[in-house]
C-alpha cells in the first residue's frame, strides 16, 4: 500500500486526526535557509520494514555529528531534524556557549525520512519513487535512528532526546518506545499527538500544493511552482501570532510590509521537492505515540511508558501545538514538567529564530542536564 492509500485509509479508520510534526522559520533570513551541504555521513538500513508493514527498499539514514563519543558512550544527545529541516538546520541551537555543547556532548542530528537527503521521494528510485512513496510514521524514523545509534557507534545509553516541532515529536516517540535507552527527553513546540485543528491545517497546505495543474498528480515534470507558492504564503500565516504581527516582528525580515517574511516562507519551501514535502507533511499526520502496537492505541499507557525526566516546552502563543495540549501530555506522563516559552514569537520561539527564545530554551535544556 503506498502513502496515498494509507493515509486514506487511516482516516477512515477515525485515526487520521491523530497527526504529529511541524513547520517553520528555522532563522529570520531566508539565506539560511539550507540546501543539502556536504559534511553528512549515511547509514544503510537495508530492506526497512515500516510501522504499516511495507517495506521502504534499501532505506538510508542521513545524519551529521558534533563532538565526541566518549570512552562510556554515555555523552550522547540526539536532535533530529524537523519539517522541511536538514541537518544544517539546528546548528543555531548547537554550540559550546548553549546547553547542547559538542565539547561535552555527541550529538547526533538524524535527518528524517522525506527531507531530501534520508530516503525521500525525490532519491528513491521505482517502484518507490514521487507519490508511491509509502508512508513513514514517526516510529519508523526513531527505530532507523536506534538502529543508527546501536549498530554503528555502540550506544546504549541516551543523555537527552531533544527536539523542535515535528522533531519534538520524535522525543516523546523515543521516550515511549526505548524508556530504558533514553534518560531524558525535551519536546520544543511539538506534542505527542497532534490536535485535530493542527491537522486540518495541513489539509489547506496540502491543497494549496496540489492544486497546481504542474502538480499531474505527483509525476510532475516540471516543479509545481504555482503550488509551491501558495503552499508557502498559507503556511507564513501560521509561524507566529498574532501580537508577533501587530508588534511589527514580521519587519526584520525586510521590508515594511509582509512580503519579506512571505519571501522567506517561499524561499525556505521552494527548496524542496513538492513529493519530499507532501512525504513529511503525511508523517506529520500520521504521528500518534499510541499507534505502536505496543500501546493498542491507548494515549495514556504510551505516555505513562515515558520514564525520563522531560521538560515540555510549548510555546505561549504557538498556533500549532498551544501549551493546552502540552498540559494534558504531561499530566499523564510519571516524570514530567511543562516550562512554556514566554514569547510572542509563536511557533518560531522554539526554533532558534530569536535570540532571546533560543537563549531561555538554552538555560531550560542546560537544566535538564544537570538533574
Amino acid at each position: 500500500m503506498n502513502r496515498r492509500d494509507l493515509l486514506k485509509s487511516v482516516v477512515a479508520a477515525g485515526a487520521g486526526v491523530m497527526a504529529g510534526g511541524t513547520a517553520h522559520l528555522p532563522t529570520v533570513s531566508a539565506s539560511q535557509t539550507p540546501p543539502v551541504a556536504d559534511g553528512f555521513e549515511t547509514f544503510a538500513l537495508g530492506d526497512f520494514t515500516l510501522l504499516s508493514g511495507e517495506v521502504l527498499r534499501s532505506a538510508t539514514l542521513a545524519y551529521k555529528t558534533h563532538g565526541t563519543l566518549n570512552a562510556a558512550r554515555d555523552n550522547v544527545i540526539v536532535f533530529p531534524t524537523w519539517y522541511a529541516g536538514r541537518h544544517t538546520s539546528n546548528e543555531a541551537s548547537i554550540g559550546n556557549d548553549l546547553a547542547l555543547d559538542p565539547t561535552r556532548y555527541f550529538i547526533v542530528v538524524p535527518d528524517q525520512f522525506g527531507n531530501g537527503v534520508s530516503s525521500s521521494p525525490s532519491n528513491t528510485p521505482p517502484p518507490q519513487d514521487r507519490m508511491r512513496f509509502p508512508l513513514v510514521h514517526p516510529y519508523d524514523n526513531v527505530r532507523a535512528q536506534h538502529r543508527l545509534l546501536t549498530e554503528r557507534y555502540g550506544i546504549a545509553t541516551i543523555k537527552l532526546v531533544v527536539g523542535f516541532s515535528m522533531s519534538g515529536q520524535q522525543a516523546f516517540h523515543w521516550g515511549a518506545l526505548y524508556p530504558e535507552m533514553v534518560e531524558r527527553i525535551a519536546p520544543i513546540c511539538g506534542s505527542a499527538r497532534t490536535a485535530v485543528h493542527n491537522y486540518v491545517f495541513l489539509e489547506g497546505v496540502k491543497a494549496a500544493l496540489t492544486a497546481d495543474c504542474a502538480w499531474a498528480g505527483g509525476d510532475y515534470t516540471t516543479p509545481p511552482v504555482a503550488g509551491l507558492r501558495a503552499f508557502s504564503r498559507v503556511y507564513a500565516g501560521w509561524y507566529a501570532s498574532q501580537a508577533f504581527f501587530r508588534e511589527g516582528l514580521h519587519r526584520r525580515y525586510g521590508g515594511e510590509g509582509v512580503e519579506g517574511l512571505l519571501s522567506s516562507a517561499e524561499g525556505s519551501f521552494g527548496r524542496f521537492d513538492a513529493n519530499d514535502l507532501l512525504a513529511m507533511l503525511a508523517t506529520w499526520q500520521s504521528a500518534d505515540i499510541a499507534a505502536h502496537p505496543r500501546f493498542g492505541g491507548d494515549l495514556g499507557a504510551a505516555l505513562g511508558a515515558i520514564r525520563a525526566r522531560a521538560y515540555v516546552m510549548p510555546s505561549r502563543t504557538d498556533l500549532y501545538f498551544p501549551p493546552e495540549d502540552n498540559e494534558i501530555e504531561v499530566a499523564r506522563m510519571p516524570n514530567a514538567e511543562l516550562r512554556v516559552i514566554p514569547s510572542v514569537w509563536g511557533h518560531l520561539a522554539g526554533g532558534g529564530s530569536n535570540p532571546d527564545d533560543r537563549a531561555w530554551v538554552s538555560d531550560q535544556l542546560r537544566d535538564l542536564l544537570a538533574t
